[in-house]
């Protein structure tokens, strides 16, 4: 009866341990979406903080060629420290989350937007394949032009059974991932840009760079990307800036 007794006491520890460090783990799952309460708090904490600071923002120090939706990465320290907000979003890097908070158009109206770090990362762990492929053979695995002075990734030539793609964080679909001549990976949001196009209200014209329409209608940016303008509405690469590759 005694050794009955015992037993149920430790399987009772037993459960409280687990469920101690189950939690934080299904926590931390809650925090890696998109949260529109999350996103609210940070946008607030920046426009309270330029306010207080004569216009500056809490950003990161990022080199002048950083592309554009990654150049003015949110920095969360002072933002913290001066009581703007009470913690990190759950669902940052920071936190173990997938996400970064960045902001644009920062001159005329500062706006928090979110970067999906799991396309970095998909496109670092292709690139590393491409290196290896490059060790042996000095040209990155070039397959057909694709337009914008980008072409396909060859992917037999990488011994992959089927095309390089990233999930993308506005639809159900599979973005295709493109490469330059110097063999830099950028992802073509053609598809979400289509469809952007035609369920919504623009006054986007041709020449205009219409990636702002993803951020306009969602809270992501399209990192790795290259400018794209309208043409008899549908998205093409905007070739006059190809070279600024974005």
């Amino acid at each position: 009866m005694r050794m009955k007794h015992i037993q149920l006491v430790l399987l009772s520890i037993c459960v409280l341990v687990l469920s101690g460090c189950l939690y934080p783990d299904q926590e931390r799952t809650e925090n890696k979406v998109p949260n529109e309460t999350q996103l609210k708090n940070v946008q607030d904490a920046v426009t309270k903080y330029k306010n207080a600071n004569n216009g500056l923002l809490p950003i990161k120090t990022n080199p002048e060629d950083t592309p554009i939706f990654r150049k003015y990465t949110i920095e969360f320290d002072p933002l913290v420290r001066e009581g703007f907000i009470d913690k990190v979003p759950g669902n940052a890097f920071q936190n173990g989350g997938f996400y970064e908070y960045t902001i644009i158009d920062p001159e005329d109206n500062p706006t928090v937007k979110i970067v999906d770090l799991r396309i970095t990362e998909t496109l670092r762990s292709y690139l590393s394949k491409i290196e290896v492929y490059r060790s042996k053979h000095t040209y990155p695995p070039f397959g057909e032009e694709a337009g914008g002075g980008l072409y396909k990734v060859d992917y037999k030539k990488l011994n992959l059974k089927e095309s390089l793609k990233v999930d993308s964080p506005y639809s159900d679909h599979e973005l295709p991932v493109l490469m330059n001549e110097k063999g830099a990976l950028f992802v073509d949001y053609s598809m979400d840009l289509y469809e952007m196009l035609e369920k919504t209200k623009h006054s986007y014209k041709e020449g205009d760079d219409i990636r702002f329409l993803l951020t306009d209608e969602t809270p992501f940016v399209p990192i790795n990307s290259v400018p794209y303008t309208v043409k008899d509405g549908e998205p093409i690469f905007l070739e006059s800036t190809k070279e600024n590759n974005k």
